[in-house]
């Protein structure tokens, strides 16, 4: 059996920031406080930083001296950009995991139970499987540039921010999750490509609307 990896802790916090911004929970020219985060988010001073670095890197952000950063004016384009580029680096590791011969069994077993049991599910139930089935499909492709660049584009689960968005957002990706490792495990690359495509299409679409909505 494969060892389990973490996602590291830069790259979940950057994700989260990431996805605020992204949906229009922050807003431009709002300012956002190192040590405040860090607190908000029960993390040390340092994963912040490193996530900052990365997000100004993405021009998300503008670091401000010993202030803390300002986040930039995005617009709707600069947030597909994004999710164009995971769909084209993502579905390729997809189709790279299938060819390789991933296992996914344990996955799609935790999988089947999340849905038999989707009205009980915790937020953090669903983000760690989330995280680790990406995690896997990315160290399946074996390419570890390909994985430094889908970590640096991570956003996490792509939910509205209405209750009811997020529990029809976990029953729908709970589904195509399951899809996704199907093919990977039945071998179909060219199945699992549109698979993925359509999965992170979809969250795209789900980000937009709340970054309208905002």
């Amino acid at each position: 059996m494969e060892s389990l990896e973490l996602m590291p802790t830069r790259v979940k916090i950057t994700s989260i920031l990431k996805k605020a911004i992204f949906s229009g929970e922050y807003k431009s020219g709002q300012e956002l406080s190192l040590t405040g985060i860090a607190e908000q988010l029960g993390v040390s001073r340092t994963p912040v930083r490193e996530a900052f670095q990365s997000l100004a890197a993405e021009g998300l952000i503008t670091l401000r001296m010993n202030k803390g950063a300002i986040v930039n004016e995005l617009g709707i384009k600069f947030i597909r950009d994004n999710f164009e580029m995971r769909i084209l680096l993502e579905s390729e590791a997809a189709a790279k995991a299938a060819v390789n011969g991933m296992d996914v069994d344990e996955l799609i077993t935790r999988l089947f139970h999340m849905r038999d049991n989707i009205d009980f599910l915790e937020k953090s139930q669903y983000e760690e499987l989330n995280q680790e089935i990406h995690m896997g499909i990315w160290n399946a492709a074996d390419n570890l540039k390909l994985k430094s660049y889908l970590m640096e584009l991570w956003n996490g689960p792509s939910t509205g921010h209405s209750i009811p968005e997020i529990k029809l957002h976990y029953v729908k990706s709970t589904e195509e999750h399951i899809s996704i490792l199907q093919f990977i495990q039945d071998k179909k690359p060219e199945e699992v490509r549109k698979a993925m495509t359509y999965h992170i299409t979809r969250s795209m679409d789900n980000i937009l609307k709340s970054y309208q909505d905002h």
